[in-house]
């Protein structure tokens, strides 16, 4: 918040940051007692029911819920809907895409992190080759296999 203060100033906005303990942060939660926070909201690559208590108008009004923005908004509930029903996985993404676009265009989020890498931690009794396939996800071992001479060296068999 405080790297984002300056930006908000210029703006024109009077910003204040206060620290609460944990209990406080959620009760504020719960009651939506806040102007801004730092949030963040676990997608699958196939959403679903759990996109009615994030974003739909029903939420909204359910202390407690994970709608912490509020929203209250038709186009929102019906494509949560379309998402929801979908078909087919062409329907699911098409219906995924124009939802993003309207959660999107209403500015109700402020993206904030981008960071292209992937945390993990392995130990080193495993091997790969020195060239990846083509396609591989760079952030996904997903062809490692075991190595009997590294394993020997930490130990485990």
């Amino acid at each position: 918040m405080l790297f984002y203060r300056p930006s908000l100033e210029r703006l024109g906005m009077a910003v204040s940051v206060r620290t609460v303990d944990e209990v406080q942060y959620q009760n504020r939660l719960r009651q939506w007692d806040y102007d801004m926070i730092i949030a963040s909201w676990g997608e699958s690559l196939s959403p679903g029911n759990e996109q009615r208590g994030y974003w739909g108008s029903q939420a909204a009004d359910m202390p407690g819920s994970r709608n912490l923005i509020g929203i209250k908004n038709e186009a929102v509930d019906a494509l949560i809907g379309r998402v929801i029903f979908a078909k087919d996985r062409a329907e699911l993404v098409a219906a995924t895409r124009a939802f993003d676009r309207v959660l999107l265009w209403n500015f109700y989020v402020v993206p904030q992190w981008t960071y292209d890498k992937a945390r993990t931690a392995r130990w080193d009794r495993f091997g790969r080759p020195q060239r990846l396939p083509r396609h591989n996800e760079p952030d996904f071992p997903g062809v490692w296999w075991w190595d009997s001479d590294r394993a020997t060296k930490v130990g485990t068999r």
